[in-house]
């Protein structure tokens, strides 16, 4: 295999609207009942105290890689990250690749391998994905902030394979 990718993107969760929407809803809580209890003297600290540490959190996640997608002449794989298993899809199974829309919420939460509705999800971040079929019939839709640019790659790869 070829030591460089022709493709290469890292999506990091500490990016996804959906996860950072809900830690900054629950930090600015933490800091609405600090104000609150100042004059009833019920312990403010810990609210304070906690909505830093949610703070916290949120600036961590966002070094924090979940999917890492790589396109290589003869396979595309998919990265995870801590106990994710690594996935290879080789592209002499794949018919075809499109741009689709991710899902028509805007809140999306981040997901890897998730098997639902006929198709096998990896997503972290944006609205729009790339649908691989294979063969057999089994989808792929594969997350990402460029997914012209993934779905153009992976083409130009299939017609490369196809003409060998």
């Amino acid at each position: 295999m070829n030591t460089n990718p022709l493709f290469e993107e890292k999506q990091y969760l500490g990016f996804n609207k959906h996860s950072l929407l809900r830690r900054l809803s629950m930090a600015i809580f933490c800091f609405i009942c600090y104000y609150w209890n100042i004059s009833k003297g019920l312990h403010p600290e810990l609210f304070l105290i906690l909505g830093i540490a949610i703070l916290v959190i949120s600036v961590i996640l966002f070094f924090v890689l979940h999917l890492k997608t790589s396109i290589y002449p003869e396979s595309i794989i998919l990265d995870g990250f801590w106990t994710a298993r690594k996935i290879k899809l080789n592209l002499n199974g794949i018919v075809s690749a499109e741009v689709v829309p991710y899902n028509r919420f805007y809140l999306n939460s981040p997901v890897y391998n998730l098997h639902l509705k006929g198709a096998i999800r990896f997503y972290t971040k944006g609205t729009e994905a790339v649908k691989l079929t294979d063969k057999e019939g089994l989808v792929y839709i594969i997350g990402s902030q460029k997914a012209k640019t993934l779905a153009e790659i992976v083409q130009k790869q299939l017609k490369s394979i196809s003409n060998q």
